[in-house]
């Protein structure tokens, strides 16, 4: 995808998006996390000046941009997709942010005191490898924020029924947090926003229905489609708890 295409992609969606979110929680990111949400993980992971920032699978870096313009940092953002990192520079003019185009895993060496991985943990199959190699570019004391969806593989099933469903990937959280203590890395916090992300992804499936004719008139009906589809299964995972939603960081011993 070009980063016109990346573009048009975003601009298509975005009044639906700016209608789904309480008034000034929609800040460019593309995920159920509310700003609320992002600036709080932020917080307690000690986001702030002269902090060194690694943001992994950072796409258009909407919260990155956020986070660095309200509490201040030393930003790097990473993303496979060269049109989303084009985008992402273009739109992070002013402020102390940096980008680079790799595919994670390798997770990009150096010391970092935070690294963030937003909405994304998701789409790795192993997390072992992953998390192993985020420890390693943390400084001791260095934090690492997080979102995981809490919950069992996907059924055969489940799998038919999802979109992309080769980026889905849930994890039972205690096989998570024992992960994290295995490369040296203790929970110091967690929230379940389970109930803030069912009620934007909800939003979300009434915005992108009420905008219908013109996203598929600009995307095409397959697009919103699949779309729908995906939030519809997991509007319905987080409001069973087949899944959950929680936030965390962890600190490296």
């Amino acid at each position: 995808m070009t980063p016109s295409e990346r573009g048009r992609v975003d601009r298509v969606l975005h009044d639906a998006r700016v209608a789904a979110y309480p008034p000034g929680e929609y800040i460019g990111q593309e995920s159920f996390m509310t700003a609320g949400g992002i600036l709080a993980l932020g917080r307690r992971a000690g986001v702030g000046p002269a902090v060194h920032v690694l943001d992994l699978c950072c796409g258009l870096a909407g919260p990155g941009r956020y986070l660095t313009r309200e509490l201040g940092c030393r930003y790097l953002g990473v993303d496979q997709d060269p049109s989303a990192i084009d985008l992402a520079r273009q739109r992070s003019a002013g402020l102390p942010c940096r980008f680079v185009t790799a595919i994670v895993p390798p997770v990009p060496p150096g010391d970092r005191d935070v690294v963030l991985l937003l909405e994304t943990l998701l789409a790795f199959r192993d997390k072992r490898a992953l998390v192993s190699q985020i420890a390693a570019v943390l400084r001791p004391g260095g934090r690492f924020a997080c979102t995981v969806e809490d919950g069992m593989p996907l059924t055969a099933r489940e799998r038919a029924a999802m979109p992309q469903a080769d980026t889905v990937w849930p994890i039972p959280l205690p096989e998570l947090e024992s992960l994290l203590a295995e490369a040296g890395l203790t929970v110091t916090w967690r929230h379940d926003d389970s109930a803030s992300h069912l009620a934007v992804v909800d939003a979300l499936v009434d915005a992108f229905t009420t905008h219908l004719a013109r996203i598929a008139a600009e995307l095409g009906a397959s697009a919103i489609d699949e779309l729908l589809a995906g939030h519809r299964l997991w509007s319905s995972w987080l409001r069973s708890g087949r899944v959950r939603k929680v936030a965390l960081v962890a600190q490296r011993r």
